[in-house]
């Protein structure tokens, strides 16, 4: 553990320097078929019938409102395609991620070439037709999303939301050993926090038991109408930026198209082939150590190969050429004669037959069957999934002989079962977290694997750094980059749980929003085989800072949640150790849900044995008959509760009232599955009425001492008879100057609150 850990790597090539790869005809045939990409990559844009230019262009065979972004396009087909030689040349492993992609013509283009477009979807047939249906519904409502989306065959990244496309890359690669996955990184996408923060990432790929990412940082000079920064610097200060990073920077700079095909053509396979070496010899050494992986600086014109200029403003190079070109083809006619020259400066009647498919010998340059990065099965990630094999949580139980007198860290069993669980599951398993494994009493964990670590070692870290070159539980103080990896290593057919403090769970929020929508619409696709869920334990609670105070106190990211479809997101609150064993164990199980679990990692009283925690986290809520008092009548008053802290006031506050006030009728409600106050009509977990208003009664006063906000209690009862009587003892965003001992008290949740007695703190 005192050794420095290898580095490995070249310093990088100069495309200019590098020998052809490419014959005559190699270079003659790869032309060609990037030229039928952008032509479909145009045609998308702009055609709605007339697909082939069979006849002259007229305005209607133009649609009548264009939608798209040609200018990032033509320089993905052209990496999608040099990609597709080596699949063939090396016989690869290979995916393929579009950071920019909004480009999703550059993306669709090569994936309905090379067929997987016309299997998945029979009416986008490969012939003129299937070529007229495909062009007309491009950026159509009800038709093919702009963006490389999930009904995008090969997609796990949809890259609307721009920053995560390189985690998303890595987390496919952890426990691929021979999956290449190749990542386009937009320019702009390059200005974002979360992208500029995960070119850290290649110091946790092990070139033992992990695949590879090979990042194309593709400059074309322009966002949508303003410069980007990395293409505004020199080549120099670029090599030593990525240099910096870890990187082996290869660059491929120019505008010829024969020349940036040889130049690609040789860059890109001798990236290939490092990747290779540094892979065989870790593996042939058993030795991990950090290798500075290959990338590829893509420097290319904007909208490259289209409209030079319009109305004498120039295009092709510049922010003009990010959308729409030509946008005024129904109005001027200079502008519909320029885009009939422009579609035909492709030549599409030497790249397609007379039926409208691809002719032969461009045809046999794409890969077969599953090798075609459209139809790698690791891109439908839940077609490889398989079952987590789970120990029985019940073994794990915290002995409760009777309630509220044993008390335990909540988290502390499920570490031990994710422990267990990890111990079984050494090759599609990985837990994340930023810096707070261990904070979260999850450290268990570490006694089946340590946390991945390639970078130097130093003598220290042997007394209690939990470092390892094998680690399975991924820590870096960046949320995106965690989340990123979670996400592309569950879309790949894997299992993860990720723990994270309440406060800055908005840190992912975006990112939770892009997910639970890719989910959402995956749902609907009969080819997309179902994923493992998402799993979010949201811990570290606003109510027990006892030393960070106002900053890490927010309960407010289940609010966030429950905006999302209810066909994709859930939020538990269970209220002791073995109530969030019984919810964990069933989250791990699930698929193609976002599960968020709220639990404290405290000490705390513990209230149900384990047979209990079961039966009441199966019905998601229920009457405590421990804490009530209203057996056989109708209570005075429901005293209701979501969350382990304030369940614990709420059980003291009742205790309070029924010594002053000994005739009262309480009963007692935990609410365990949030969603089971919503109405059956809005979502799958959901009470009918009839059944909401035999557990709150529909005229009694309902005081709910909740772990939120107040107002997300109403949003879920609004619809309920019982909704106005509704008193909410909630969260109050108040400073507690980090006195611990205020939480409850000044959140107007304490038990003397809730039951009605003034205190001060």
């Amino acid at each position: 553990m005192t050794q420095l850990m290898t580095e490995v790597g070249p310093t990088g090539t100069d495309a200019k320097k590098t020998a052809e790869r490419l014959s005559s005809e190699e270079l003659r045939k790869t032309h060609a078929y990037w030229r039928a990409c952008t032509y479909l990559a145009a045609g998308m844009i702009y055609l709605r019938s007339n697909p082939l230019l069979r006849e002259p262009l007229k305005s209607e065979h133009v649609k009548q409102r264009l939608l798209g972004h040609w200018g990032t396009s033509p320089g993905l087909s052209f990496a999608y395609i040099h990609l597709n030689r080596l699949i063939n040349k090396y016989d690869l492993d290979a995916i393929f991620l579009a950071g920019p992609g909004h480009g999703a013509p550059g993306v669709l283009a090569p994936v309905y070439l090379e067929g997987t477009y016309s299997e998945v979807y029979p009416n986008k047939s490969e012939d003129e037709e299937g070529m007229r249906e495909f062009f007309k519904e491009f950026s159509f409502p009800g038709g093919i999303g702009s963006h490389c989306t999930p009904e995008t065959p090969g997609s796990i990244h949809e890259g609307g939301e721009l920053g995560y496309s390189i985690s998303h890359a890595f987390g496919a690669a952890f426990d691929n050993p021979d999956l290449l996955v190749a990542v386009m990184v937009g320019d702009g996408e390059a200005e974002t926090g979360p992208l500029a923060t995960s070119w850290h990432a290649n110091k946790f790929l092990n070139p033992i038991r992990d695949g590879a990412v090979l990042p194309i940082l593709h400059l074309n000079g322009y966002k949508i109408n303003n410069p980007t920064l990395l293409s505004r610097i020199s080549r120099e200060e670029l090599r030593d930026l990525f240099t910096g990073y870890g990187w082996t920077p290869h660059f491929v700079e120019g505008g010829d198209p024969e020349r940036m095909h040889q130049q690609m053509a040789s860059v890109l396979e001798d990236c290939v082939l490092e990747i290779r070496r540094i892979q065989s010899e870790a593996r042939a050494s058993d030795q991990a150590g950090r290798a500075r992986w290959p990338m590829i600086v893509l420097r290319t014109p904007k909208g490259w190969t289209g409209p030079k200029e319009v109305d004498g403003h120039k295009v092709e190079g510049f922010w003009r050429a990010h959308q729409v070109p030509l946008a005024g083809v129904h109005e001027n006619p200079a502008h519909l004669k320029q885009l009939e020259e422009w579609l035909r400066s492709y030549r599409p009647d030497e790249l397609f037959d007379d039926t409208g498919r691809l002719i032969p010998e461009l045809k046999a340059l794409a890969p077969r069957g599953t090798r075609r990065m459209s139809a790698n099965p690791r891109a439908n990630g839940g077609l490889v999934r398989k079952a987590l094999r789970t120990p029985d949580f019940r073994d794990y139980a915290v002995k409760v002989d009777k309630p509220g007198q044993t008390t335990a860290e909540n988290t502390r069993p499920t570490g031990r079962f994710l422990r267990d669980i990890m111990r079984r599951n050494m090759t599609s398993f990985r837990v994340f977290g930023p810096d707070e494994t261990a904070s979260n009493k999850l450290d268990a964990i570490y006694e089946a694997s340590k946390k991945l670590w390639l970078a130097d070692y130093l003598p220290e870290d042997a007394d209690g750094g939990e470092l390892s070159p094998d680690g399975r539980v991924l820590e870096m103080l960046s949320e995106h980059t965690l989340e990123g990896f979670y996400e592309g290593y569950l879309l790949t057919g894997r299992h993860g749980f990720f723990s994270t403090y309440e406060a800055f769970a908005h840190i992912i929020g975006s990112m939770f929003n892009q997910h639970a929508k890719w989910l959402e619409i995956s749902r609907e696709l009969p080819w997309r085989a179902p994923v493992s869920s998402l799993n979010l334990l949201i811990t570290s609670t606003v109510w027990r800072q006892d030393h960070n105070g106002f900053t890490h106190q927010d309960p407010g990211f289940i609010d966030l949640v429950l905006n999302k479809s209810p066909n994709v997101c859930r939020v538990y609150m269970p209220p002791d150790a073995n109530s969030l064993l019984s919810v964990v164990d069933h989250c791990l199980r699930s698929t193609n849900y976002i599960n968020v679990i709220v639990s404290d990692k405290q000490n705390h009283l513990q209230y149900m044995t384990m047979e209990q925690a079961i039966e009441h986290c199966t019905k998601g809520l229920s009457i405590w008959p421990q804490a009530s008092n209203d057996a056989g009548v109708e209570p005075d008053v429901v005293m209701a509760t979501a969350g382990d802290i304030p369940t614990k006031e709420a059980l003291a506050a009742v205790s309070m009232l029924r010594e002053s006030f000994p005739d009262l009728r309480i009963r007692f409600v935990n609410v365990v599955d949030l969603l089971k106050l919503t109405p059956s009509t809005e979502h799958p977990h959901g009470l009918s009425d009839r059944d909401f208003d035999s557990l709150f009664t529909t005229d009694k006063p309902v005081i709910f001492n909740f772990h939120g906000y107040p107002w997300l209690i109403h949003r879920l009862t609004y619809r309920r008879t019982i909704d106005s009587c509704v008193n909410n003892a909630i969260l109050v965003d108040t400073s507690t100057g980090g006195r611990p001992s205020c939480g409850p008290k000044v959140r107007q949740t304490s038990w003397k609150t809730v039951g009605g007695v003034p205190s001060n703190c």
